[in-house]
């Protein structure tokens, strides 16, 4: 009895052929991955995308005068643009210039930001 109790009994199992054990193909196994993919493209891929267009758009219209906020935090005002150097020089202070690259320039000040939204308004509209 103690046996029988520590040791259980064995039961044959059926035995199943290797190719009806194989997995078939269909389509329905790859739809959860085709769902991932998609979810992940839409909420990741193309916003970001969208955002950086926007940005370097942002950064290929800037123009004299245009106040600016660079990626480390500084607000200045563009005083110069410099395409050939794809430069900008910002002047942060009274007389104090500073030459950045214009992927440094983060965004635009919101007033700007609004009154180059016109401009491009008024100019779709032409």
């Amino acid at each position: 009895m103690l046996k029988q109790f520590f040791i259980s009994d064995s039961f044959a199992q059926e035995t199943v052929n290797a190719a009806a054990a194989a997995p078939e193909f269909s389509i329905t196994s790859l739809l959860p991955l085709i769902l991932i993919f998609a979810v992940f493209y839409f909420l990741i891929v193309r916003p970001q995308s969208k955002k950086m267009k926007e940005h370097q758009n942002t950064v290929n219209n800037l123009k004299v005068g245009n106040k600016v906020i660079t990626t480390g935090g500084i607000i200045g005002t563009v005083t110069e643009v410099l395409t050939k150097e794809n430069q900008v020089e910002v002047e942060i202070a009274d007389g104090v210039k500073v030459k950045i690259l214009k992927n440094y320039v983060a965004d635009l000040v919101r007033d700007e930001v609004a009154k180059t939204k016109k401009e491009v308004t008024k100019k779709g509209k032409k």
